[in-house]
C-alpha cells in the first residue's frame, strides 16, 4: 500500500530527530539543561528569593494538610559543594504562613541549620538538609570531580525525558528526569532518611528582562506520596541578601 509523501517525510523526519535524542551523551544533555534554564543569567544568578503558596501535608495526610498562602523562599546559591549535594550549601531560608499565622521558618546559614526555635541539633539538622538539598547537583555536574550518567529514558507525567544520574566528588547520587523537547529538568531524586525523596517541576516561566527559567510549581514526594505543592507566584535574582536573614530563633521576625 502506498503512503503520502507528506506522510513519509514526517516518520524519516520523527527518526531522524530520534536518532539524533538517542545520540547526546550525558554530558551533552547537561549542557543543554543549563543552555535551556538560561545560560550564564542562570549559573551565576547568585541569589533569588520566590514568593509563593503551597499546600502543605505532613506525612502524606490529607488531615494534616495547610495551605500557606505566604511561601517566600531566600536562597543564595553555592559557589561550591564541599560536603556533596545533599548536605547544606550556600544559604537558604523559607518562610510558610497562614495569613498571620506561621506555619514553620527554616533556614541555613552556611554553617547551621534553624528553625524557628534557634539552631537544629545535629541529627536533625542533617535529617533535614539532606531532604532540602540536592537540586544543585545538575548546576555543578559538569565541573571536574562529578561524574554524569546517561541512564534509559522514560517519562515524566507523559512528557518524554532523557534520564541523567550526578555523582558529586563525595559519592552522592542524584536522579534527574530532562525534558527532550525543552530541556528543562522536570524531575530530582534522591535517597534521604525520610525516604526516596522526588521533585517534579513544571509550569516554567522566563523572568523579565532575564534568560533565567524559573519553574512556577514544584511538588515534592517521599516514598511516591506527595507532601508539598508549591506555586512560585515570582522570583527575584541577583539581589543582595543579607547574611542576618538566614539566622533564625525566638523574636527574629518573618524577612518578607
Amino acid at each position: 500500500m502506498k503512503r503520502p509523501l507528506a506522510a513519509c517525510l514526517l516518520a524519516l523526519a520523527a527518526l531522524v530527530s530520534t536518532a539524533g535524542a538517542a545520540e547526546l551523551t550525558a554530558r551533552e544533555i547537561v549542557e543543554r539543561v543549563h543552555a535551556a534554564a538560561g545560560g550564564k543569567a542562570w549559573l551565576e544568578a547568585g541569589t533569588n528569593v520566590m514568593r509563593g503558596d503551597a499546600t502543605l501535608c505532613r506525612d502524606g495526610d490529607p488531615a494534616k494538610c495547610v495551605y500557606a498562602d505566604r511561601y517566600v523562599m531566600y536562597r543564595v546559591y553555592p559557589t561550591e559543594l564541599a560536603h556533596g549535594a545533599h548536605a547544606g550549601s550556600g544559604k537558604f531560608r523559607l518562610d510558610a504562613y497562614s495569613g498571620d499565622k506561621r506555619i514553620f521558618e527554616v533556614a541555613f546559614d552556611g554553617e547551621r541549620s534553624y528553625d524557628q526555635n534557634g539552631p537544629l541539633p545535629p541529627e536533625r539538622a542533617m535529617s533535614d538538609e539532606m531532604s532540602a538539598f540536592g537540586f544543585s547537583a545538575i548546576r555543578f555536574a559538569l565541573q571536574s570531580g562529578f561524574e554524569v550518567e546517561r541512564l534509559s529514558d522514560d517519562e515524566v507525567e507523559g512528557r518524554p525525558a532523557f534520564f541523567v544520574r550526578v555523582k558529586d566528588p563525595s559519592g552522592t547520587r542524584t536522579l534527574f528526569g530532562i525534558d527532550k523537547e525543552h530541556f528543562y529538568v522536570l524531575s530530582a531524586q534522591w535517597q534521604t532518611t525520610k525516604g526516596w525523596h522526588m521533585r517534579q517541576y513544571s509550569e516554567f516561566y522566563q523572568l523579565v528582562d532575564s534568560r533565567f527559567v524559573q519553574p512556577g510549581r514544584v511538588r515534592h514526594y517521599y516514598d511516591g506520596v506527595k507532601s508539598v505543592d508549591i506555586h512560585w507566584r515570582s522570583a527575584e535574582i541577583g539581589k543582595p541578601i543579607p547574611d542576618s536573614t538566614f539566622v533564625l530563633g525566638p523574636g527574629v521576625k518573618s524577612a518578607d
